[in-house]
């Protein structure tokens, strides 16, 4: 006879922490990302006379592939965090996996 005692839940549906702060972070870092975009697509704009001038005339950040990996970056981080705070979520399958087996087209 086995005898299984379980504590609490398990450890695959605890959630992390810090998850709300988590989810704070990543509702503020989206669209910091999608701003970062913008700004890379300024300059391009610019250069195909579409968009106006782009106000930062020298330095780093007047690169429009500086913009692009921060605006990457950022969007990392926040798919990051993201999957931090909800550690018991998956992605779908377009399939389950008994009729996967069945299509011959696998």
């Amino acid at each position: 006879m086995i005898i299984r005692i379980r504590l609490g839940r398990p450890r695959s549906q605890r959630r992390p922490r810090n998850h709300n702060v988590a989810l704070a972070l990543v509702s503020l870092l989206t669209p910091a990302a999608v701003m970062a975009l913008v700004l890379a697509i300024w300059p391009l704009a610019a250069a195909l006379k579409f968009a106006g001038a782009f106000p930062i005339d020298e330095g780093v950040f007047s690169h429009w592939q500086v913009w692009l990996v921060v605006a990457c970056a950022l969007q990392s981080i926040a798919l990051g965090l993201n999957r931090f705070a909800k550690p018991d979520q998956r992605v779908r399958e377009e399939l389950p996996s008994s009729e996967r087996l069945a299509d011959p087209q696998f």
